[in-house]
C-alpha cells in the first residue's frame, strides 16, 4: 500500500469502547518527542517504517510489527526512510480488564501488561488493521465492536501478562519522590534545585537516576505530564488558550508545539475529535 505524499492525521473517539481514542496517520517528517500515555498504546504500521526508542532500546518497525505499549512507558518515534502510515488505539486499563473478564468469565485481579512492546506478528497486525478500519468507517455496531473486541482479547492472550513490581531501592525511592512531586505540581514553574531538595540527591545525580528509572529527563517528564493533563481539559471542552495557562505552558504557541510533538495532532484537532 503506497504512502500518501502529504502528512495527514485522523483522530476520533469511539463511543462503543468508552470513548477510546483512535488515530490514523501518515507521517513523512513528523517526529514524536519522548512521551507516555495514561492508556495503553496499541497499533501497527500499514506501510513504510518508524524508528522508535523504548526503555533504552532503539528499533525500526514496519508492516507486520505491532505496538503494544503499557501506560506510562516513555517512547518517541520518527519516520524511517520515506515515512510511514499507521493505525493506533489507546484503550485504558479498565477497558482492557473489562474485556479480559468478559473472555474469562471471572474477575481479573491483576494489572494487564505487555512485556514485549514490538512483536512481529503479520497475522495479528492484519487483524488489527481490519478491526481498526471497521471502527473508522463507521461500520455496523456489531461488526466493528466484535472485531476490535476479538483483537484486543487475542493480543492479550498471545502477548499479555501481569505487571511485576520492581524491588525498591534507596535511589528508586528518591526518584519516585521526584516523580510524584512533578505530578502534584505540574502546573507550577519547578526548578532543578527545588526538585533535588525533594529527593535528597544532587542535581546531577537526580537527572542521571531519573533518566535511568523512567527513560526520560525530569524536564521532559514534566512537559509530558502537562500534555497529558491538557488532553483531559481539551476533552472537557476547554479552549487551547485556557489549557495552556492552566497546565503551566509559557504561551499557546509553546503549548501547541509540545502537544503536537507528543500526540501527532494539534490541540484544536484533538478537542474536535
Amino acid at each position: 500500500m503506497p504512502l500518501a505524499n502529504v502528512e495527514k492525521t485522523r483522530f476520533w473517539r469511539d463511543r462503543s469502547f468508552r470513548d477510546m481514542e483512535c488515530l490514523t496517520a501518515s507521517f513523512l517528517t513528523h517526529e514524536y518527542a519522548p512521551h507516555a500515555h495514561d492508556t495503553f498504546s496499541i497499533g501497527a504500521i500499514e506501510s513504510g517504517s518508524q524508528i522508535a526508542t523504548m526503555k533504552g532500546r532503539r528499533e525500526e518497525t514496519g508492516p507486520g510489527d505491532l505496538y503494544l505499549i503499557d501506560p506510562g512507558v516513555v517512547h518517541d518515534g520518527h519516520p524511517g526512510g520515506e515515512g510511514y502510515r499507521y493505525r493506533m488505539i489507546y484503550p485504558d486499563t479498565k477497558l482492557f480488564v473489562d474485556i479480559l473478564e468478559d473472555v474469562s468469565g471471572k474477575a481479573f485481579n491483576a494489572t494487564p501488561s505487555f512485556p514485549r512492546e514490538l512483536p512481529h506478528d503479520p497475522q495479528m497486525a492484519s487483524d488489527f488493521h481490519a478491526a481498526h478500519r471497521a471502527l473508522e468507517s463507521g461500520a455496523g455496531a456489531l461488526e466493528s465492536e466484535e472485531g476490535m473486541f476479538r483483537v484486543l482479547a487475542a493480543l492479550f492472550s498471545r502477548y499479555g501478562s501481569a505487571i511485576v513490581v520492581p524491588v525498591d531501592t534507596r535511589e528508586r525511592t528518591a526518584v519516585g519522590r521526584a516523580h510524584d512531586y512533578l505530578i502534584d505540581n505540574f502546573d507550577t514553574d519547578i526548578g532543578l534545585e527545588e526538585l533535588a531538595e525533594v529527593t535528597g540527591l544532587s542535581r546531577a545525580h537526580l537527572i542521571r537516576a531519573f533518566r535511568k528509572e523512567y527513560h526520560i529527563t525530569p524536564h521532559a517528564f514534566l512537559t509530558d505530564k502537562r500534555v497529558r493533563e491538557a488532553r483531559k481539559l481539551l476533552r472537557a471542552g476547554w479552549t487551547p488558550a485556557d489549557v495552556a495557562v492552566r497546565c503551566g505552558f509559557a504561551d499557546q504557541a509553546h503549548f501547541t508545539r509540545h502537544f503536537k510533538a507528543r500526540t501527532g495532532t494539534t490541540p484544536a484537532q484533538y478537542r474536535a475529535g
